[in-house]
């Protein structure tokens, strides 16, 4: 989804980004990890909340990956999220917007400052949105996982 125009006569750098978050109890802790890949290079991002849902360490991890490119790219998005893809890929996120910022049911759509945030960092690249299964294997979604889970229990250790 690109709501900027990004001039298509200069090529892009391609940019792979995977994301994940974890939760313990939904809300709870949480964490979340992120990996860029630009040709052989690659750099692993992670964080922590204290209290927070799954759904928006998912977010945040994504968010982060965004922010972490300095210039417009073309980037793969690949995540275990459906409620991230499909918010892109099925036009969930545009429908909210018409909508009021609620969802089919007349409810206010959560998490709506990321989601917000999400999509004006989408506006500066070309984003294909992929959806993997997790813990199926997916060496990146494994490793952004377990940047999740090490985020998440070490920021848990650290609190009072």
């Amino acid at each position: 989804m690109s709501s900027n125009i990004i001039n298509t006569t200069q090529k892009l750098k391609e940019v792979a980004i995977f994301c994940d978050g974890a939760c313990s109890g939904n809300p709870g802790p949480g964490g979340w990890g992120t990996i860029l890949r630009f040709g052989e290079t690659e750099k692993e991002l992670s964080g922590f909340q204290l209290y927070t849902t799954n759904n928006q360490m998912e977010l945040t991890a994504c968010i982060n990956g965004l922010q972490s490119l300095k210039e417009p790219c073309k980037v793969i998005i690949t995540t275990d999220s459906q409620y991230l893809v499909n918010a892109f890929n099925k036009g969930w996120l545009v429908q909210w917007k018409k909508n009021g910022w609620r969802t089919s049911g007349k409810t206010p759509v959560k998490n709506r400052d990321l989601w917000e945030t999400l999509e004006k960092l989408c506006g500066n690249h070309q984003i294909e949105w992929k959806w993997i299964k997790g813990h199926a294997g997916h060496p990146e979604n494994e490793r952004c996982d377990k940047l999740a889970v090490i985020a998440r229990e070490q920021g848990s250790s650290q609190r009072p």
